[in-house]
């Protein structure tokens, strides 16, 4: 069979290409446990995925919006991810190339002896120069699984970048919320040090007129400076939050400093949680386990056609010699032009083990995607049960607040009459410091959960 022929043939058979079609894994999910109404509201498909939503806007806090935005321009952790996503672009561009024929220069002269025109045993002078084309005609579809299974590994990538963008940003805004809370907690206990320095004076004036005791003293103390050291306790918390903030902005601690909140003036923006299929195609993580089982898809495909020949189609052409003066002319023109088949009849298992790994490694990653999947589920369960416990255990805290805030009230009243001792003041004001705690930190948690179920639902979309 000729040339032409076979390419011909090879043409015809491109079609052929072995490996098994791809199907998405299926995993039954529905619906939500924890909510029982679904907003008319859906995410995008895996192909549509936003990364560009701002989703930090709902909470309404400039603050925040500048942080989140630094972070996404300079955190080391997305250049990285960044970097990976690029190398994995570049390997699939590389994969590619081979579905087309290479063409090569090559020249070259050496010197020695042999049978050329010199004779036999004497020293000549051999110069070549050649213009080489080959093209592997990819009849079993090994070079275009490869490649495809590049390409998907490139998407992975994609949704990697997108993953590690979407958690840093969830990460700056959770410590951001928790400096906001830090700042609320230090104004509560410094306000309360003062209010408890007046509380030592008044019931040290009070020792000095015999209506109180020794005792009374020693406990206005003991309570003032649990008190402030508290506050000193909060201060450090703040300073370490304000060191993670600067790193996850790129910033060395000396060189970031977050001024104080008069309050904590952000708002918890409802998120639409949405239907868990559309979820499913629309975080990062999910999306980026699912290219993967594409591209191991893909690779035992690759495998497959390691069983089948290899047909390759080159050419070549150009000139040597030994005669260095007219040895680019046309008697000492070369040139040569056919296929080349190549079959292996015995590789010892090798080939077989290879599919066997192939297809191990698209099983794993299966399971890997449903894994992905039921965590993301789990993650959005987890955000919807805790913020929806938060907002009853915060009202539950603001009216403990009220109630203790009154009972500090009378009680100092009373003891100021003289008709109870300092340490029912001590009980009572403990109960309200503590009561005032929890609550600050149950609107910070609110505020943390919300973050949360930002990122399991995989964000994307403006708020």
């Amino acid at each position: 069979m000729n040339a032409p022929r076979l390419t011909l043939l090879s043409l015809l058979l491109a079609g052929c290409a072995t490996g098994p079609a791809y199907h998405r894994p299926d995993v039954p999910v529905t619906t939500y446990k924890e909510t029982t109404t679904l907003p008319a509201w859906k995410y995008a498909e895996p192909a549509e995925l936003d990364t560009q939503g701002r989703w930090w806007l709902g909470y309404g806090d400039t603050h925040l919006s500048e942080l989140v935005e630094e972070a996404g321009r300079s955190n080391d952790t997305i250049r990285i991810s960044e970097a990976r996503y690029r190398q994995a672009l570049a390997l699939a561009a590389s994969s590619r190339a081979s579905l087309f024929p290479f063409l090569d220069l090559t020249g070259g002269a050496k010197r020695g002896t042999g049978n050329g025109a010199g004779g036999a045993g004497n020293v000549a002078t051999s110069r070549r120069i050649a213009l080489e084309a080959g093209w592997e005609a990819d009849v079993w579809g090994r070079v275009r699984n490869q490649a495809e299974s590049s390409r998907l590994a490139a998407e992975a990538g994609a949704a990697d970048l997108a993953a590690a963008r979407l958690a840093v940003q969830a990460t700056v805004a959770q410590l951001y919320f928790q400096v906001r809370v830090v700042d609320a907690q230090q104004r509560l206990l410094d306000s309360t040090v003062q209010a408890y320095e007046c509380s030592l004076q008044l019931t040290q004036q009070r020792l000095r007129f015999g209506v109180a005791t020794p005792a009374d003293v020693a406990q206005a103390q003991a309570q003032l400076k649990t008190t402030q050291a508290q506050a000193v306790d909060n201060r450090v918390q703040r300073s370490q939050l304000e060191h993670a903030l600067a790193v996850l902005l790129g910033r060395e601690p000396a060189s970031f400093a977050l001024a104080p909140a008069a309050r904590v003036a952000v708002k918890v923006p409802v998120v639409p949680a949405g239907v868990p299929s559309k979820l499913l195609e629309r975080r990062p993580d999910v999306a980026a386990a699912e290219r993967r089982v594409a591209s191991a898809n893909a690779s035992v495909g690759a495998a497959q056609a390691a069983y089948f020949p290899d047909l390759t189609l080159s050419a070549m052409g150009g000139f040597q010699s030994t005669d260095g003066a007219h040895w680019l002319t046309v008697p000492h023109r070369v040139w040569a032009l056919g296929p080349a088949l190549a079959v292996t009849l015995f590789d010892g298992g090798a080939r077989r083990a290879q599919t066997d790994s192939a297809i191990a490694v698209y099983d794993a990653t299966v399971a890997g995607y449903r894994q992905t999947v039921l965590d993301s589920v789990q993650e959005v369960e987890d955000a919807l049960a805790l913020l929806a416990g938060l907002e009853q255990e915060s009202e539950l805290l603001e009216a403990a607040v009220q109630a203790s805030r009154e009972s500090e009230r009378q009680m100092l009243a009373r003891y100021r009459a003289g008709t109870t001792d300092y340490l029912s003041v001590v009980t009572v004001q403990a109960t309200a410091l503590a009561a005032e705690r929890s609550a600050l930190a149950a609107q910070g948690r609110r505020l943390a959960a919300s973050v949360s179920l930002v990122k399991a639902l995989g964000g994307g979309w403006n708020g």
